[in-house]
């Protein structure tokens, strides 16, 4: 998420009122999570186990709870609590806006575009030509999607991320600011949820087609021409590359990559990172091929007892 303006360091760190190391005028662009971060992002880290990571990232500002030694050419800002104040700057920068209208006076809508009854559409959307919204659809705040767009009914883009903090008194959410990007030609079924992203974007490319019933979790991007069936459920930070498919049920882990051209199998749990060009099946994810020859020596298993068996007479 990138701020409207360039602010100075010292401010920054008034608006979570917490100390901070380096030039009181060092530029804060923006902040987002340790995956897309860039030059002039804020990062937080809140665990030693990350220091290292968050302190050698892209990001040339982290929010640290602890007094560390600052890389060159970065700038610290010292919290108790770094997830309680990046969501403070959350707040700060994208607070949730009420609407009293169905469609915002701030979105923007396409020539030839069509929005069936009941759908509500939010603040700063901006929809291509030539959709097609169907009824009941929800389209939350600053949701991007391209021309000849087709969403069917009941489907909501833009809900928050499944990212929460585990603390004594219970569990601590960590605030979405980010968006959803669908691009041009992507059809999308009835009933799906495609989460917005913690700060940067969950995406959506160009051509792809999504069945029903099937979640997109925070911050994934799916590449071009992707098919994904119906019950499908995409866990937040997966990179889908370009013409990926992956058949009903299937069910991914977070922060992996399934390569470009990969096949995945129907009722398949995606739990590691998975090549393209090939096809896959099972729990724990295999190649087809080698899982099939598994499960018929399975069965083979009975009659080689029964060959033993008779070996040993």
């Amino acid at each position: 998420m990138k701020f409207p303006k360039v602010y100075p360091l010292k401010e920054v760190a008034q608006i979570i009122e917490c100390n901070f190391v380096g030039d009181s005028d060092f530029p804060v662009r923006g902040m987002n999570e340790i995956h897309v971060v860039e030059p002039g992002d804020i990062v937080f880290v809140d665990h030693p186990k990350y220091y290292d990571k968050a302190l050698q990232s892209a990001a040339t500002i982290v929010l640290i709870n602890k007094e560390v030694e600052c890389p060159e050419g970065k700038a610290l800002l010292i919290s108790d609590d770094p997830f309680r104040d990046f969501n403070k700057l959350t707040k700060h920068f994208r607070p949730f806006q009420a609407s009293n209208a169905a469609i915002s006076d701030s979105a923007k809508i396409g020539e030839g575009t069509v929005i069936q009854p009941n759908c509500f559409i939010g603040h700063n959307v901006q929809i291509g030509k030539n959709c097609l919204i169907h009824a009941n659809v929800t389209i939350y705040d600053n949701t991007v999607i391209g021309d000849n767009v087709m969403i069917h009914a009941g489907t909501i883009l833009g809900a928050d991320a499944f990212y929460y903090k585990k603390r004594p008194e219970g569990f601590d959410q960590l605030l979405s600011g980010g968006r959803v990007v669908i691009e041009d030609n992507v059809g999308i079924g009835a009933l799906c949820t495609i989460d917005k992203g913690v700060t940067g974007d969950t995406t959506i490319g160009a051509g792809t087609k999504i069945d029903n019933q099937v979640h997109v979790g925070h911050d994934t991007v799916i590449g071009k021409k992707c098919l994904i069936a119906s019950q499908t459920g995409i866990a937040g930070c997966v990179v889908i590359e370009d013409e990926v498919t992956l058949w009903g049920q299937v069910g991914t882990t977070s922060g992996i990559t399934i390569g470009a051209k990969a096949v995945v199998m129907g009722q398949t749990g995606v739990t590691k990172s998975i090549e393209g060009g090939k096809t896959y099946f099972g729990t724990p994810i295999e190649e087809s091929r080698e899982k099939l020859k598994q499960l018929a020596n399975v069965k083979r298993i009975p009659e080689i007892i029964e060959k033993l068996k008779q070996n040993d007479k």
